[in-house]
């Protein structure tokens, strides 16, 4: 593994973990702690521009352009991973097992299509 792939995986991983705590604590009103929640999450989000950053730098690479088929992509992926956080609602918060499941499957394939549109079929 390179060093600049080591160091992405770590800052990534700590700033999804940051992330995903903040908004644990914004959005679980057992925990009271909205106002911390909202920093949690906001340090998160910065770190993962950060981490984008470092290691666009590192790769001497650029950031792809925006253009409309990658926008088309990134709106694709953000409804993919709502589908699978509406399949994990269902079954956590209103335990509806089975369809929770079934959304939550779909969610699924719908990211594994994810990687062919981006990388391509060779």
């Amino acid at each position: 593994m390179k060093k600049s792939s080591f160091i992405a995986l770590l800052l990534g991983t700590v700033s999804g973990v940051l992330f995903a705590l903040g908004m644990c604590m914004a959005l679980l009103p057992e925990w009271d702690a909205f106002t911390e929640g909202i920093v949690f999450g906001s340090v998160g989000i910065l770190l993962g521009i950060v981490t984008l950053s470092v290691w666009v730098k590192m790769e001497h690479k650029q950031l792809p352009k925006m253009n409309g088929k990658n926008f088309l992509k990134v709106l694709y992926g953000i409804f993919a991973v709502l589908v699978l956080g509406g399949g994990m609602c269902l079954c956590l918060v209103w335990n509806q097992i089975i369809w929770g499941t079934l959304v939550g499957l779909l969610g699924i394939v719908l990211l594994i299509l994810l990687i062919p549109m981006v990388k391509g079929i060779q």
